[in-house]
């Protein structure tokens, strides 16, 4: 029991870091400026769906993919710690992650899906954790991860439909201030992941 809390903990925290709902706020902001109320709840609440259907997706078939294309597990951690490691330098280097750098757009409610949904909550990031977390999970540990992924789909749920709260609250310097943190705890995990890649390859 202890170790499934554990690993629980590891899988929540990892997805926090790289899909952490503070820092998705101003991005919320940027891309509902337009809308009132009602819209943003919409809003949130299809992005959140969407990008929820689409990680359980890789989730759960994500072993498959692997024998679809002949893939590796070192190979797919070591890739996806290069991945997981520059999307967390790209959080700490600039003002904003290339990732979520989206032009100012007339107000539409596509916008759930496309970008919010893809690639803001559902992206490169957020699928290779999941995935790397699934490619020798057994079925239990997907149920968690999957409880996981869905439980910080709620929390983003939250701070959008509540985003304008939390920035009149937090203040914007300081949201900026928890990106860089969890652009710094992505790297790591990163990091992380290619050691661990290595190690299966050539130990």
């Amino acid at each position: 029991m202890e170790n499934i809390w554990l690993y629980a903990i590891g899988a929540f925290t990892a997805f926090f870091a790289i899909n952490n709902p503070v820092g998705n706020i101003p991005i919320f902001l940027s891309l509902t400026k337009q809308a009132d109320g009602k819209r943003k709840r919409f809003i949130s609440k299809k992005a959140t769906f969407t990008a929820f259907v689409i990680v359980t997706g890789f989730i759960l078939l994500g072993k498959y993919i692997f024998q679809l294309f002949g893939l590796t597990i070192p190979a797919f951690k070591i890739t996806g710690g290069i991945l997981v490691f520059f999307v967390g330098f790209e959080m700490i280097r600039a003002q904003q992650s290339s990732i979520d750098n989206q032009t100012e757009i007339d107000f539409n409610e596509g916008i759930s899906i496309s970008p919010l949904a893809i690639p803001i909550l559902a992206g490169p990031g957020t699928i290779v954790t999941a995935m790397n977390y699934t490619t020798t999970a057994s079925y239990i540990d997907m149920a968690i991860i999957v409880a996981m992924f869905g439980l910080i789909m709620v929390l983003n749920h939250l701070a959008f439909i509540s985003s304008d709260y939390l920035v009149r609250f937090i203040g914007q310097n300081k949201i900026i201030v928890i990106e860089k943190i969890m652009g710094l705890i992505i790297a790591i995990i990163g990091t992380n992941m290619l050691i661990e890649g290595i190690k299966i390859a050539f130990f």
